[in-house]
């Protein structure tokens, strides 16, 4: 499906991201993974690498932080030299910092709007004029249902994904001329290490409110990222895709 692509995962240490970037692989994609924790992109870089399903596939690993756009720019640089180019970027890198407004410190605010928005803005950046030089490309956003419902005690964060959508919608219009595709993916409750801190007594809860009655895996998400990197998406953009069991309808 991906075979001959080229493409970049942020946050792709662990969760959704190395999910994504296993998926990619094996479907024929070289790719380059991010993180800021060198020691489990290391980790996730020998398991993903293991997917390989031909030699002549590319695996390159970087550890950078995002949210720093003159880091954002060098490492790609570096990726278009490894890489004869860049067909698909996936913006998943993305932290929270949880906490009720009047007691949410500036730097909690401020460090999930860098790490979820500004990365985005900083990849997208950079990748857009190769992309726009080939008059092709698949941008994959990972966004939050957060974004689209708000949550008590994460106004940084559903601000931050909010403004992901806001951001795609907008950028989708910039570029569709030159035969890129910008979309939003909105994960639910999923299981990750994100999500695996959350009490008891609110993930009975959160299950008596989805449809389908349990939580999503991380390759409910990665399956939809495969179908909107590939050309069976090539008429879909500025859309916002929910993977969440029917909880937001």
């Amino acid at each position: 499906m991906l075979k001959n692509k080229f493409a970049v995962v942020t946050g792709a240490s662990s969760g959704i991201g190395k999910q994504i970037a296993k998926d990619f692989v094996i479907n024929g994609a070289s790719i380059a993974i991010i993180s800021r924790d060198e020691k489990r992109l290391n980790e996730a870089f020998l398991e993903i690498e293991k997917e390989k399903i031909s030699d002549s596939q590319k695996i390159i690993q970087i550890a950078l932080d995002v949210s720093k756009f003159s880091l954002v720019e060098n490492a790609f640089q570096n990726i278009l030299k490894e890489f004869e180019r860049i067909d698909i970027l996936v913006n998943n890198a993305g932290i929270t910092k949880d906490n009720l407004l009047m007691k949410m410190t500036e730097d909690e605010f401020d460090s999930v709007i860098d790490i979820n928005l500004k990365s985005v803005y900083n990849t997208c950046k950079v990748v857009k004029r190769p992309m726009m030089k080939m008059d092709k490309g698949k941008i994959i956003n990972i966004s939050s249902i957060i974004g689209l419902i708000g949550n008590a005690g994460q106004t940084n964060y559903a601000a931050s994904k909010a403004a992901v959508i806001g951001f795609s919608k907008s950028l989708a219009k910039e570029v569709g001329s030159r035969n890129i595709n910008v979309n939003v993916i909105a994960p639910g409750y999923i299981e990750t290490k994100m999500t695996e801190n959350l009490k008891d007594e609110f993930k009975v809860k959160l299950l008596s409110m989805i449809p389908l009655k349990r939580f999503g895996n991380t390759k409910d998400v990665s399956n939809l990222c495969l179908f909107l990197a590939s050309e069976m998406s090539d008429y879909i953009t500025g859309q916002v895709y929910s993977v969440d069991g029917g909880l937001v309808t």
